[in-house]
């Protein structure tokens, strides 16, 4: 009786130990091909943002304008109150930065997860 009850517990063991070492081999590379969708997202996603951004170019553009202007007449009167280059953004516009920017959250939290499972 006991060596069959240490033989059932020895081959537990052993398929046990094979069923774990390949579930966590798995695992283990879901989280790698999961981190690096992660990471190619994030940069993607980065570079679209960045090219959502106003031009700087243009407010310069426009404050230099105005400095020639007050320049050429000093004498005349120079309204500065209306110097913003840009009449705000559009609904659409504030509809597709927040949707990139919460893109840019979640594949930021999924590749942290990743992380915290590879280490795990």
């Amino acid at each position: 009786k006991d060596t069959a009850n240490s033989k059932f517990w020895a081959t537990y063991k052993k398929v046990s130990d094979e069923y774990d070492n390949d579930f966590l081999e798995r695992a283990n590379d879901d989280m790698g091909v999961i981190l690096t969708f992660a990471g190619l997202l994030s940069a993607v996603n980065s570079s679209f943002i960045g090219s959502m951004q106003p031009d700087p170019g243009d407010t310069t553009n426009v404050l230099l304008l105005k400095l020639i202007q007050i320049t050429a007449n000093p004498n005349a009167v120079h309204d500065i109150s209306n110097l913003s280059s840009s009449d705000g953004y559009s609904s659409l516009t504030v509809c597709m930065q927040t949707f990139a920017y919460t893109s840019l959250v979640f594949s930021v939290l999924a590749a942290s997860g990743a992380v915290l499972g590879k280490q795990w």
